[in-house]
């Protein structure tokens, strides 16, 4: 008897796989999804279509080959976007819809299998098109000039051969409509999804445990007020830290008045963090809890069907089938099909103590879509906050600046109410209908800072307590699901920085972000120098450490690139949150609050001696500059780069922002290598002046282009590594003299 059939449940529901050839390919598949014959070439009328956009769209590629892209409509503006951004990137754009499509298995094989489920549990194919359909006409255009944009550069570039996605359709933005690095889909553990849907036994990664560490990430945006400026005008810092060569850096206008700039995610035809002539924005990952997991009641009905209890009801679990494709180890491609599972609350995505999970999240592809969109083209607050009431962002806080020297600090405007007597960062009991969402709450019961008589905001993706100083939402004052990310080192660090002065520049505003105070290490240390105080005198382990102790006690806790002290810091702190990190997850406890506040004297002293053993062991000494450690290389174009200790690179001197750095670069040793290499934090950083002209300054990690032959590939490091950021060409009398290459898609 099979899995299915031994627990009463019919073969082919629950865990059933049915696996078929599928012959033609990628390009086949395409074809035959955009309902045309395989093989065929393009409809005449969409060939004449691209061509038309072409002929009125000019690229402009600056001294550091950042594209200004001029169209007649926003259509033409948004068919330009895309056609360079191709030109630039064109597998990380793929590579974000085949992710986004729940696609990449087609790709990838075997290892993407469980990812793709995940995505498709949530978005049909079949619903986006209908979303399509039933989309405003000035959206629609603009999909299908998106759409427009990446074909047209695909049959002009033929030596281009994309890995499964050959044709691109105008409805596919709607699966990747919100510029997050990771989407809230991605809470969903996929060991426990492949156990739910194969029925069998699955590991639990350790990361899905939550006991391994992950570099934080998320960003930083800070908004000054013209009072506390030396000019009286809104500055704005723009610091996301996602992976790097995550986000297009680009400049996109058209005769219809749009014009802005700023950090693009790959594919996307908006600008994610950015601002134009009036309006700035800035997102930062946030800490709300509107995520939640209902633990279902199942019951077996008859035929097999499964029902879910709901109050006093006994109502139908939905059912649908999802047919993914896989890539198959002789290149070909094999259908999976699998039946999902819903209840009211949202697709079933795991079993827990004979509870089936569903997870609720927010899935408004067309409004967040055009709220993403929208925004971009505000001039003022008022018009931001009234894009904003579409209420479709639902993981990003918002730090706002504005040329009338308006400043926020915003929350995500998806937010379900709930019954605060219930934990939802629990599984809540899903037959109880008073852990139902019940709409949303309004724009004005959120918690919020706007136009803070302290004169600045900021958000490190901590709590929002503290993001305007005194003048800061109350927490009393809100349900707790307001927040759960809680305080992080970053946040002192910004505070710290911004009431410093009253007199912010533009300038000045760059070294704040670039300062090097280094909280956790300002509040870990003392704990550390005061264990070593109380070792027995004359021990062999006090004389051992007595050496690094006097390091560590004389350091000012700042990062430089020539520090011997902080490379003892950091290799300290990893090896005490790694022995920690256990405690810490009982006790329910951050890493840096456990590490400062319960930490044992024997573990701080411990994790010091295994620390500077690895210093020893990997680079001959226990005091090596941090510089040496501490390292930038790209080597390639992939996505996921392979580092080598004997390839160049160049010393970094910032950290992880674990450390309290506001300047980020997440590193660590990989395979094969002793040094660490950056792969996320600072990735592009602007800041913004909003005076009567507005005014930015820019660096991209790295540089914009993807291709290792293009000059633009790594010319931005040195400028990177220092704080160094260059100007921004808003104005086209700021781009004259420092042009490149101006050109039209080729035809």
């Amino acid at each position: 008897m099979d899995d299915a059939q031994s627990t009463g449940r019919t073969p082919g529901l629950h865990g059933g796989v049915s696996r078929r050839r599928v012959l033609g390919g990628a390009a086949g598949l395409a074809a035959v999804a955009a309902g045309l014959p395989a093989g065929s070439a393009l409809a005449a009328s969409d060939t004449a279509r691209r061509r038309r956009h072409a002929a009125r769209v000019t690229i402009t590629r600056d001294d550091w080959g950042v594209p200004h892209v001029v169209g007649e409509t926003d259509a033409d503006a948004v068919f330009g976007m895309m056609y360079s951004q191709a030109e630039d990137d064109f597998n990380r754009i793929e590579t974000n819809y085949l992710t986004a499509l729940g696609r990449l298995a087609e790709a990838e094989g075997e290892s993407a299998m469980w990812q793709d489920l995940r995505q498709r549990l949530y978005l049909d194919h079949e619903e986006l098109k209908k979303d399509y359909a039933r989309s405003p006409a000035w959206l629609r255009t603009l999909m299908q000039a998106w759409a427009d944009g990446l074909n047209h550069y695909l049959a002009t570039h033929p030596d281009v051969r994309p890995r499964a996605l050959d044709r691109f359709e105008p409805w596919m933005p709607l699966s990747f409509s919100e510029g997050s690095i990771g989407g809230d889909i991605e809470s969903i553990p996929l060991s426990r999804l492949e156990a739910f849907y194969t029925k069998r036994e699955v590991p639990t990664p350790e990361d899905e445990i939550g006991l391994t560490y992950r570099e934080p990430t998320g960003s930083n945006g800070i908004a000054i007020a013209p009072g506390h400026t030396r000019d009286g005008h809104a500055l704005l810092l723009i610091n996301p830290h996602t992976s790097f060569f995550f986000r297009a850096e680009q400049h996109v206008t058209s005769k219809q008045g749009l014009d802005v700039y700023g950090a693009a995610t790959w594919g996307q035809f908006f600008i994610y963090q950015g601002f134009n002539a009036r309006t700035g924005w800035m997102h930062t990952s946030a800490g709300v809890d509107n995520i939640d997991n209902f633990a279902e009641t199942i019951e077996t009905g008859p035929e097999g069907t499964y029902l879910y209890r709901y109050g006093d009801e006994l109502r139908p679990v939905t059912t649908r089938t999802v047919t993914l494709s896989c890539r198959t180890e002789d290149g070909g491609q094999e259908e999976r099909s699998f039946t999902a599972f819903a209840t009211h609350h949202g697709p079933v995505v795991r079993e827990e103590d004979g509870k089936w999970i569903a997870c609720a999240l927010m899935n408004k592809p067309v409004d967040a879509l055009k709220q993403s969109f929208l925004r971009t083209t505000t001039k003022n607050y008022e018009e931001y906050i009234r894009v904003a009431e579409l209420k479709a962002n639902s993981s990003n806080n918002t730090l706002f600046a504005d040329s009338k020297g308006e400043i926020a600090f915003l929350m995500p405007q998806f937010m379900p109410k709930r019954d605060d007597r219930f934990d939802y960062l629990k599984n809540v009991d899903g037959s109880d209908p008073a852990t139902d969402w019940n709409g949303l709450h309004s724009l004005e019961s959120m918690p919020k800072a706007v136009n803070p008589r302290n004169g600045w905001a900021f958000n490190t993706n901590n709590w929002p307590w503290t993001a305007a100083g005194d003048e800061s939402p109350d927490a009393a004052d809100f349900p707790r699901y307001f927040d759960k990310a809680g305080e992080n080192p970053r946040g002192p660090q910004a505070i710290r920085v911004l009431t410093a002065r009253r007199d912010f520049t533009p300038r000045t505003l760059i070294e704040a972000a670039f300062d090097p105070y280094l909280t956790a290490f300002a509040r870990l240390l003392p704990g550390l120098v005061a264990a070593w105080d109380g070792l027995p005198r004359g021990s062999r382990q006090r004389k051992r450490l007595a050496g690094p102790i006097a390091l560590l006690r004389d350091w000012d806790c700042r990062w430089s690139a020539g520090s011997t002290a902080l490379s003892v810091a950091v290799f300290w702190g990893e090896d005490l949150w790694a022995l920690t990190a256990q405690a810490a997850a009982d006790a329910g406890l951050s890493g840096w609050d456990y590490m400062a506040d319960r930490a044992t004297d024997a573990e701080r002293i411990e994790a010091l001696g295994t620390a500077l053993a690895r210093l020893q062991r990997d680079f001959g000494s226990r005091y090596v500059e941090w510089g040496e450690i501490n390292r930038y290389q790209r080597n390639d174009g992939a996505i996921v780069q392979e580092f080598d200790d004997d390839k160049p690179s160049i010393p970094v001197p910032f950290v992880s922002s674990r450390w309290g750095s506001l300047a980020s670069f997440g590193a660590k040793a990989y395979p094969g290598t002793k040094r660490y290499y950056g792969t996320s934090g600072n990735s592009f950083v602007a800041v913004v002046e909003f005076g009567p002209r507005v005014r930015a300054w820019a660096v991209t990690a790295g540089g914009v282009s993807g291709h290792p032959g293009s000059p633009h590939f790594d010319d931005q490091v040195g400028r990177y590594v220092s704080g160094d950021l260059r100007r921004v060409y808003f104005h086209p009398d700021e781009l004259e003299g420092h042009v490149e290459r101006r050109y039209r898609p080729r035809a």
